[in-house]
């Protein structure tokens, strides 16, 4: 079936096969990350965590499976946050164990209309610095967050480690390229070194450490690795400057590279954290 795409400069609208796709397939990729986080800040009963841009909750999942006590906010895909309360929201008659968790769709601010107590971590994972302008929002997004925060509080922040060692940058470049059309705000770029330092700074937070980690991509065949890559919407800008069939395949000769003997696709890539203080 075709998909319905876009006028030439719009963000293509995420359909449920695509959250399914980020989900099933391309969310897993930051585990790594998630559990290196998890670990140095010693996430556990008595953790209060909010999750801004929370997508369909897997990290938030992790947090909750350690016995945090978890919020996820997000203002995007619908589809990713019904996927979310799918993962940690009670449905009658289910028998999984009960976790402490609550889904909002909207920003920080609607937290204000509840009786929250303070949280002492609030995590962004979704990597800070892949899309130009995306920076600027993020703190937006934190100085709604920090009032919820208690003093001292971590916010973990995550972004794309130096192009040199993420294999993947190779193929985000083509998403570059075909979006340089519209020169649109959505389009990817590189990582910058200070990035997660800049977006502390500006929120007002206090940089107290921070890490690498190595969270390579991989996928059962090119197929796979096309849809995954296309549900992080990085490719958004170059599929509305073209159209997907030719994102789907100039992505697929770009993946060519990384495709082992048995089908499948591997790109190691370095991701960096941030943890920062609220003073």
């Amino acid at each position: 079936m075709r998909q319905n795409l876009p006028r030439a400069g719009a963000r293509p609208r995420v359909e449920g096969s695509r959250a399914r796709d980020w989900s099933e397939i391309q969310e897993r990729m930051l585990v790594p990350l998630y559990e290196a986080v998890y670990a140095r800040l010693g996430v556990g009963p008595g953790t209060r965590l909010l999750g801004l841009g929370c997508g369909s909750g897997l990290a938030l999942l992790m947090a909750a499976s350690r016995g945090a006590v978890v919020t996820g906010v997000d203002t995007g895909c619908a589809e990713r946050l019904d996927l979310a309360r799918e993962r940690l929201l009670p449905r009658s008659g289910d028998t999984r164990p009960a976790v402490a968790a609550r889904i909002v769709e909207g920003s920080p601010r609607d937290l204000r209309h509840t009786r929250v107590p303070a949280f002492g971590l609030v995590t962004v994972f979704e990597p800070v610095g892949c899309r130009a302008g995306d920076a600027e929002g993020l703190g937006e997004l934190l100085a709604e967050a920090v009032p919820f925060a208690g003093r001292g509080a971590a916010v973990v922040l995550a972004g794309w480690g130096p192009p040199e060692r993420c294999a993947t940058t190779s193929v985000l470049r083509v998403a570059a390229r075909l979006a340089e059309p519209l020169r649109g705000p959505r389009g990817w770029r590189p990582a910058h070194r200070d990035d997660l330092e800049e977006v502390a700074g500006r929120a007002g937070l206090r940089p107290d450490g921070s890490g690498r980690v190595a969270c390579p991509f991989g996928y059962a065949d090119v197929d796979s690795a096309v849809r995954g890559l296309l549900s992080t919407g990085l490719f958004d800008a170059a599929i509305g400057a073209t159209d997907r069939a030719q994102v789907d395949k100039e992505v697929t000769e770009a993946l060519h590279p990384h495709r082992r003997p048995d089908g499948t696709v591997w790109m190691p890539n370095v991701f960096r954290y941030l943890i920062a203080r609220v003073p």
